[in-house]
C-alpha cells in the first residue's frame, strides 16, 4: 500500500490502498524493492514515462512485509458494522483479483529488466571481428583445400602402427645371443634346453595383453618390450641350464663312446627350430614396421612441403625471419673469414667429412642432402677445397651459394649440372699457381622438405701418394687441413671408410684416432657394403668393423651404408631403393651381423643430426662467453692505445683514404692558368735551351752577314720543330703534371690528414701515373702551333723588344757562368784560392792552364777568330808548350780552345746585347743604312714568344683534358685497390688497423651469437 501525504503517486498503488490502513514512516522510492519499483512506474499515470517520479516517499506495502493493522475503529451505531459483516465476501473477492494484476505486472517487469540488462552487457563486449587478420590465411584455406576426415580415414590405427614398434636394439642384442647360440652348438657344445613357459608367465602374459590392448601406442610399445625380454629370459634359463649340465664321467681305460640319449637331439633341434622361427618372425615385423613408417614419413613430408608453400607465399607480406640453422651457418661464415693469427679461436660444433680418397665422402653427403650436387671424376681428385654445406627444411628442394642470390632447383637436371660446374669452377678458382688443393672454403645451402638441419664441411680426401701432376706438398696440406678442422674439440668428425677395400689399407682412421682417442665426438660410416659382402670370404669383417674392435679408433657410433652401384646418372631416389632392397636382402642384417638402426644414410642423417644439435646446446654458450671476453679485452686496449680515434676497419679507412685522395686530385683543377703556364714556360726552356744554343744559335753567329744568319736559323728551327720541339713540349707537360700532382698529394695536409694512409697515396699516385697516356692527337696540332710562332719575327713595340733583350742577356750570362765554371775546374784553383785554401794542381790542371795561357794570347792576337783551330794553329801552340817544357797532346789543345772561344763569343755576344737595347728604331726601319744589326735579338724573341705560346696551348690541354683523365684513372686505381683485398692488407697495415678488425669481427660474431642462442632457447 502506497500513499505520499493527501497524494497518491499512481492509480495502481492507489487501488491497493484503502484508508483505514497506513504507516507511520516514509520510505524513499530508491530503497523501495525493485519489483515493487518495476510496478509503481509500469502503472504510473504520468503523460512522461521519462520523468521522475514526483513523490518524494511513499508507503510501502506487500504480503510479506505487512504491518500489523490497527483495530478498525467502529462507528456508533448498529447498521456500520452490519455493513462491515455483509460485505467481507466482496471485499475479499476484489483483493484477490488485484493479486492478478501484480503477478502480471511482476512478469512484464521482470523480463524487460532483462532484456535491456542483456543488451547493455552484450553492448560492453569488444568487435572481434577487427582481429580476424591475426590468423594466416592458410588457417582458413585448410578446410576448402583438405579433406581432413578422409585424411584421418586414410591413416593406419595406433594400435597397428604401435605392434610395428619393438626395441630394436633389444632384438639386435637377440640375434647376436641367438647367434652365438647357435655357433656353440655347431662347435659340439652342450645341448640348449629352453624350458617351456610356466603357465604363471603366460597368464601373465595373456593379461598384460588385455591389459595393454586399448591403451594405444605406448601401449603396445610396453607389451613389445614384455615380450622380448620373456624371450630373453627363456633365451637365459636356457643357457644356465646347459652350463649346470654334468660332464660326462671320464672311464679309467679306453672303451667307446657312449651312444647319446634320444631325447638329446630332439632338444637341440626343437631349440633351433625355435630360435630360427623367433628370428624370422621378428624380421617380418621389422621389415612390415620399416613399410608402414616409409608410407608415413612421405604423406607427412607432402602435407609439409603443401604448409609450407603456403606459409612462403606470405613471406613479402610480413618481416623475413631467418631459420635457426641460417643464423647458426652465418655464424660460421664469418668465422671462416676470421683471421687465424687472431687470439679467439673458432670451437664452434660442425660436422667435419673426412676420408680416403673415393672413399664415398661426397656421395654420403649427397645422400644426406639428397641431391646429386657435387662434381664427379673417376678416381681424380675432384674435392681441391673445403666445401661448407648447411642443410636446413624448405617448401622447395634449392641451392644457393653464399656470396650469390641465383637459386638452383636441384629437381631440374639443368641446374644440378650447372650447381656442379660452379662448384668446379670455384673450387679450380680458389687453388693458387703451382697448388693442388685450397683452405679457402665455398659455402653453399642446400634446403628441402624432410632435410635434417645441420652444417658439414667436405674436406678434400686423405691420400697416400702424390702423383704426376699434383704439387710435392699435397699430401702435406690435406693432412693439415683436416687436423685443422678435426682439432676443434666441438667439431663431430663423419669418418668414412671404404667397405670395398682392404681395412689395412685405411689412412683415416689413424688420423681420427689421433685427433680424437676416445671417440665422444665421431661417427664411423662404413660404404660400399654391397661390394664389401660379396668380395670379402668372412663377412664376420664386416661386424667386426662396425662393432668397433677392427680399427685401433672408438667412435660413438657405427653405420653401413650403400651409396649406389657406382654410376653417375644414378638418381637419390633410385640408390634410396637400392640401398633398402640390399639390406631387406642381405644376410648381414638377417644373420645379426648388422643392427637395424646402424644401416641406411636415412637413419645415418638422423643420428648425425642429433649429436650436431646436442653438441650445440652444449658448447654454444661457452663460445659465446669466450667472444664476449675477447670483446672486452680488445676494447680496453683500444681505449688505451687510440682514446680519440674512431674505431675504424680496413674497408673504413680505404673510404676515408679514397675521398681524401679524390679531393687532392681535383684540387689539381683549381691551379691557376698563369701558375701552369710559368711552370711549363720554365721547364720547357731548360729542356731545349742546350740545343737552341749549341745547334741553333753558335753555328748561325758564326756566319759572316745577317742573311746567312737568318737563313741558316730559320733551316735549323724548321728541322727542329719537325722532329724533336713536339715531343719535347709533350714530355715537359707530363712531367709537370706528374710533379703538381705529387706536390698536391704531398702538401695536402688537412685536419683528419693521418699518417697511415701515406702508404697507399703513393701507390696510387705510381699507378695513376703508369696507366696515364698522354693524348696523342694533340701532337700534330701543337706542331703546326709551334712552327707558326717561330715564323713570326714581327716586333710590335718596344716593351717586346726589351723583353727579348733581358731573354737574351739572362740565357748568355747563364751560359757565360756554366762554361766559366768548366774552364776553373780544367785549369784548377788560381793563387788566390791555392794561398786560402791550401790546395795545388794536379798535373793535368798544370798543362791545361798553360794551354789555356796560350790560347788566351792568339785570341788577343786575333779577336775575330772562327770557331775552329787550324791544324798549323795547334802545331804552333804545341811547340810553344814543349819550348817551356810542357808536353801537350793536340787533342787536349782543341777542347781547352773550346771552352775558351765559347767563353769569348758570349763575352762578345754580351756587349752586342747592350748595343742592341737601342736598336728598335733600326729594327723597324730594317736596320738600313746602319750599321748595327740585331737579328740574334729577333731570334731570341722568336724563341720566348714560342715558348709562351706552346706553354699555353700545353696548358689549355692539362686543364681541359688531362687532369680529368687522370682524375679519371685515380678513380680507377681506387676502385681496383679496393676490390683487392691482398692489395689493401699490404698497403693499410698497423696494429691499429689490426685492433679495429679484430674488434669489427669480434662484435659481429658475438651480436650474431646472441641471436641465435635466443632463437635456440625459443625453440627450446
Amino acid at each position: 500500500m502506497l500513499r505520499a501525504g493527501n497524494v497518491v503517486s499512481c492509480m495502481a498503488c492507489r487501488n491497493l490502498l484503502p484508508s483505514r490502513v497506513g504507516l507511520k514512516f516514509r520510505v524513499p522510492l530508491q530503497k523501495l524493492h525493485p519489483l515493487s519499483r518495476a510496478i509503481h512506474h509500469h502503472y504510473s499515470t504520468s503523460s512522461n514515462p521519462q520523468r521522475q517520479p514526483h513523490c518524494s516517499a511513499a508507503r510501502h506495502y506487500t504480503s510479506l512485509s505487512r504491518l500489523p493493522m490497527r483495530p478498525p475503529k467502529y462507528r456508533s451505531g448498529g447498521n456500520g458494522y452490519q455493513q462491515h459483516r455483509t460485505f467481507w465476501v466482496a471485499h475479499l473477492a476484489a483483493r484477490l483479483l488485484k493479486l492478478r494484476y501484480i503477478l502480471l505486472g511482476s512478469a512484464v517487469g521482470g523480463g524487460y529488466t532483462a532484456k535491456k540488462t542483456y543488451d547493455e552487457w552484450k553492448d560492453m563486449l569488444p568487435d572481434m571481428s577487427q582481429y580476424t587478420w591475426i590468423v594466416p590465411d592458410f588457417v582458413w584455406e585448410l578446410s576448402e583445400n583438405f579433406d581432413f576426415d578422409k585424411l584421418v580415414n586414410a591413416l593406419p590405427e595406433m594400435e597397428e602402427i604401435a605392434k610395428l614398434l619393438p626395441d630394436m636394439e633389444k632384438i639386435g642384442e637377440n640375434f647376436t645371443f641367438l647367434k652365438s647360440l647357435l655357433s656353440s652348438e655347431t662347435t659340439g657344445d652342450s645341448a640348449l634346453r629352453a624350458p617351456d613357459v610356466p603357465p604363471s608367465s603366460a597368464a601373465m602374459s595373456d593379461s598384460s595383453d588385455k591389459q595393454f590392448k586399448k591403451q594405444g601406442l605406448l601401449s603396445e610399445l610396453i607389451l613389445i618390450q614384455q615380450q622380448i625380454q620373456q624371450h630373453e629370459e627363456e633365451m637365459r634359463r636356457a643357457a644356465a641350464a646347459a652350463s649346470n649340465a654334468p660332464p660326462p664321467p671320464r672311464e679309467p681305460s679306453p672303451s667307446p663312446a657312449p651312444n647319446p640319449s634320444p631325447s638329446q637331439p630332439k632338444r637341440k633341434s626343437s631349440d633351433k627350430e625355435k630360435v630360427d622361427q623367433l628370428q624370422e618372425e621378428l624380421l617380418r615385423t621389422q621389415m612390415k614396421y620399416q613399410r608402414m613408417l616409409e608410407r608415413l614419413e612421405k604423406e607427412n613430408k607432402e602435407l609439409r612441403k603443401v604448409v609450407l608453400q603456403k606459409d612462403d607465399k606470405g613471406i613479402h607480406q610480413r618481416k623475413v625471419k631467418k631459420s635457426l640453422i641460417d643464423l647458426y651457418s652465418e655464424v660460421l661464415d664469418i668465422l671462416s673469414d676470421y683471421d687465424s693469427n687472431y687470439n679467439t679461436q673458432d670451437h664452434l660444433p660442425r660436422v667435419v667429412v673426412v676420408g680416403d680418397q673415393s672413399s664415398g665422402k661426397t656421395s654420403v653427403l649427397e645422400m644426406i642432402a639428397q641431391a646429386r650436387i657435387f662434381p664427379r671424376g673417376s678416381g681424380e681428385m675432384m674435392t681441391r677445397s673445403p666445401v661448407k654445406v648447411t642443410l636446413s627444411e624448405g617448401p622447395h628442394h634449392v641451392a644457393m651459394f653464399k656470396d650469390s642470390t641465383r637459386e638452383f632447383d636441384l629437381g631440374k637436371e639443368e641446374d644440378l649440372a650447372a650447381l656442379r660446374h660452379e662448384i668446379e669452377l670455384r673450387m679450380r678458382k680458389s687453388v693458387k699457381e703451382g697448388q693442388t688443393v685450397s683452405p679457402e672454403t665455398i659455402s653453399l645451402s642446400v634446403k628441402g622438405p624432410g632435410i635434417q638441419r645441420m652444417v658439414l664441411v667436405d674436406l678434400p680426401g686423405v691420400i697416400s701418394t702424390v702423383t704426376t701432376g699434383m704439387a710435392s706438398d699435397t699430401k702435406e696440406t690435406i693432412f693439415s687441413m683436416s687436423k685443422a678442422y678435426m682439432q676443434n674439440p666441438n667439431a663431430i668428425i663423419l669418418c668414412i671408410q671404404d667397405g670395398s677395400v682392404d681395412a689395412e689399407r685405411s689412412i683415416v682412421t689413424d688420423l681420427v684416432s689421433q685427433m680424437d682417442p676416445q671417440g665422444k665426438r665421431t661417427i664411423f660410416v662404413l660404404t660400399k657394403v654391397d661390394l664389401a659382402e660379396k668380395n670379402l670370404a668372412s663377412p664376420n669383417r664386416i661386424q667386426q668393423i662396425v662393432e668397433g674392435k677392427l680399427f685401433p679408433m672408438k667412435a660413438l657410433g657405427y653405420f653401413a651404408v650403400v651409396t649406389g652401384k657406382g654410376s653417375s646418372n644414378e638418381s637419390i631416389d633410385s640408390i634410396k631403393d637400392y640401398e633398402e632392397d640390399f639390406f631387406q636382402n642381405s644376410r648381414l642384417l638377417r644373420e645379426g651381423m648388422l643392427k637395424a638402426h646402424q644401416v641406411t644414410t636415412k637413419n645415418l642423417s638422423l643420428a648425425v643430426s642429433d649429436c650436431f644439435w646436442k653438441m650445440v646446446r652444449e658448447s654454444v654458450e661457452q663460445q659465446a662467453d669466450a667472444f664476449k671476453a675477447s670483446r672486452f679485452n680488445l676494447e680496453t686496449e683500444w681505449k688505451n692505445n687510440y682514446p680519440r680515434l674512431r674505431e675504424l676497419d680496413r674497408n673504413e679507412l680505404y673510404e676515408k683514404a679514397k675521398n681524401e685522395i679524390l679531393d687532392e686530385v681535383i684540387s689539381l683543377s683549381q691551379v691557376t692558368p698563369k701558375h701552369w703556364e710559368s711552370i711549363l714556360q720554365k721547364k720547357l726552356w731548360e729542356r731545349v735551351s742546350t740545343h737552341v744554343i749549341e745547334n741553333i744559335y753558335l753555328p748561325a753567329a758564326q756566319t759572316t752577314n745577317s742573311g746567312t744568319f737568318n737563313t741558316t736559323v730559320d733551316i735549323k728551327l724548321k728541322q727542329w720543330t719537325d722532329k724533336q720541339l713536339p715531343h719535347k713540349a709533350l714530355e715537359v707537360a707530363w712531367e709537370t703534371l706528374q710533379e703538381e700532382f705529387a706536390r698536391f698529394m704531398a702538401e695536402y695536409k688537412g685536419k683528419d690528414q693521418d699518417d697511415i694512409f701515406d702508404k697507399l697515396k703513393e701507390a696510387v699516385k705510381d699507378e695513376s701515373i703508369k696507366r696515364h697516356k698522354w693524348n696523342e692527337k694533340a701532337m700534330d696540332s701543337l706542331r703546326v702551333i709551334q712552327h707558326n710562332a717561330l715564323e713570326d719575327r714581327s716586333i710590335t713595340d718596344k716593351p717586346q723588344w726589351d723583353a727579348a733583350i733581358q731573354f737574351m742577356e739572362e740565357t748568355l750570362q747563364s751560359r757565360l757562368k756554366d762554361t766559366e765554371s768548366v774552364i776553373s775546374d780544367m785549369v784548377g784553383p788560381d793563387w788566390k784560392q791555392r794561398w786560402l785554401s791550401w790546395t795545388n794542381r794536379t798535373t793535368e790542371q798544370h798543362i791545361r792552364n798553360e794551354t789555356k795561357n796560350e790560347l788566351e794570347r792568339l785570341l788577343k792576337l786575333h779577336e775575330d777568330h772562327t770557331a775552329y783551330l787550324a791544324n798549323d794553329e795547334v802545331t804552333t801552340v804545341r811547340k810553344n808548350l814543349e819550348a817551356r817544357g810542357v808536353e801537350v797532346d793536340p787533342a787536349l789543345i782543341k777542347d781547352t780552345w773550346h771552352q775558351l772561344y765559347r767563353r769569348h763569343f758570349l763575352q762578345k755576344a754580351l756587349l752586342h746585347c747592350n748595343l742592341c737595347r737601342r736598336g728598335f728604331y733600326y729594327y723597324q726601319r730594317h736596320f738600313v743604312d746602319s750599321e748595327l744589326e740585331c737579328n740574334d735579338v729577333v731570334l731570341f724573341w722568336r724563341i720566348q714568344r714560342m715558348l709562351a705560346i706552346t706553354a699555353n696551348t700545353l696548358r689549355q690541354q692539362l686543364t681541359n683534358t688531362e687532369v680529368r683523365r687522370l682524375e679519371k684513372n685515380v678513380k680507377e686505381v681506387l676502385e681496383d685497390f679496393g676490390e683487392d683485398n691482398e692489395k689493401k692488407v699490404h698497403l693499410i697495415t698497423g696494429r691499429r688497423v689490426q685492433l679495429a678488425e679484430e674488434l669489427k669481427k669480434v662484435r659481429e660474431i658475438q651480436e650474431k651469437l646472441e641471436a641465435f642462442i635466443e632463437a635456440l632457447h625459443k625453440e627450446k
